[in-house]
């Protein structure tokens, strides 16, 4: 009960981006609950995503940030909500949605070579028996080169390293030439050079005027590479910039004993 007073608090001093309303939001989600048999793993959230910024969702373990973005794209049925993506239903705006997996739902053992694998981002333009012309591998070719995947590719997907193949999918995404990229961890398990070479593709998007919502998991990274930053704990924490929404209170109410309250009082006081 005592949790429970902490994030409806924390939840009224958030508040939505006042900025932005379900009419104009590119990601608008209301009362979204998610259960896995009779658990909750996502109950009554609202999030409403400002355009051209990147948003970081954050939580402990198990907190439902993936399901929340999983069912924002109907990957995962909601028990009750509903979704709106530039002001209108899901089904008929996926065409400017692109969405990057985690890596470790993929099937890296499907024989395929990389850029077939980017190819699959166009596959609006193709169609399911479309023929693959010159400037449609232009078009893969490029984004490889965006990400320093260049010279790879004819290797089979299979053969890359894990933040190679992180680095593939984002390419794929980039291929779709969407207005909403989400990106469910893609930081998880990765390099440094990866890292680096995925937060410079993302910031581009951004610059470009795209929207980016991204499952992240490394709080110390946090005020560096995002605007706008939601806090869940199966329920909505917090919503906001990240000077406002990023705090030692809202941290405690998200994480609470997970998180040591030195680590805390230190992520809050590195924001800029």
């Amino acid at each position: 009960m005592i949790m429970t007073q902490t994030v409806e608090l924390v939840r009224d001093a958030g508040g939505d981006i006042a900025s932005t309303s379900p009419e104009n939001s590119p990601l608008a989600i209301r009362g979204l609950t998610v259960t896995y048999g009779e658990k909750p793993a996502v109950f009554s959230v609202d999030m409403t995503v400002e355009p051209g910024k990147m948003t970081a969702i954050i939580g402990p373990n198990g907190a439902g940030k993936s399901t929340l973005l999983k069912s924002a794209l109907g990957i995962v049925p909601p028990v009750s909500g509903r979704v709106q993506v530039f002001g209108r239903p899901l089904e008929a705006m996926r065409a400017r949605i692109a969405y990057v997996p985690q890596r470790a739902s993929i099937d890296w053992d499907f024989p395929t070579r990389v850029i077939d694998v980017v190819m699959m981002g166009l596959y609006r333009e193709l169609g399911l028996l479309g023929r693959i012309r010159g400037h449609h591998r232009t078009v893969a070719r490029d984004c490889l080169d965006r990400v320093g995947m260049g010279d790879f590719a004819d290797r089979q997907i299979g053969q890359l390293s894990g933040g190679q193949q992180q680095r593939v999918f984002l390419a794929r995404a980039l291929a779709q030439d969407a207005d909403l990229y989400l990106l469910d961890e893609p930081f998880a398990g990765v390099d440094a050079a990866t890292e680096k070479a995925i937060i410079t593709v993302l910031k581009s998007l951004r610059a470009a005027g795209k929207t980016v919502v991204v499952v992240h998991h490394d709080l110390a990274t946090v005020a560096e590479y995002f605007d706008n930053v939601f806090l869940i704990n199966t329920r909505k924490v917090a919503e906001g910039p990240v000077a406002e929404a990023f705090t030692a209170e809202t941290l405690q109410a998200a994480y609470g004993g997970r998180l040591a309250t030195a680590q805390i009082d230190q992520l809050a006081a590195a924001k800029v």
